[in-house]
């Protein structure tokens, strides 16, 4: 799916990204983009990362190893 690809590569040219920056910077409502990481944090393509600012909670998302190798052979495959 685009969608997914799209979050994949963005993860692949940053180390951590947060959740509003991923919405934004691919113009995706919260629960588009929170589905997308769903399937792909169950592939374990990604990583999270959970935790509070005072008390509001800050997700960051980064690419598993397994991710970038998935990533990596998709391009070759293209």
């Amino acid at each position: 799916h685009r969608i997914r690809l799209s979050i994949v590569s963005l993860l692949m040219v940053e180390d951590e990204v947060e959740f509003k920056e991923m919405k934004v910077a691919l113009n995706l409502t919260d629960g588009n983009l929170a589905s997308h990481i769903k399937a792909l944090e169950k592939a374990d393509y990604i990583k999270v990362k959970k935790t509070f600012i005072g008390k509001k909670p800050n997700t960051k998302y980064a690419i598993s190893a397994i991710g970038k190798k998935a990533f990596k052979q998709h391009l070759i495959t293209l």
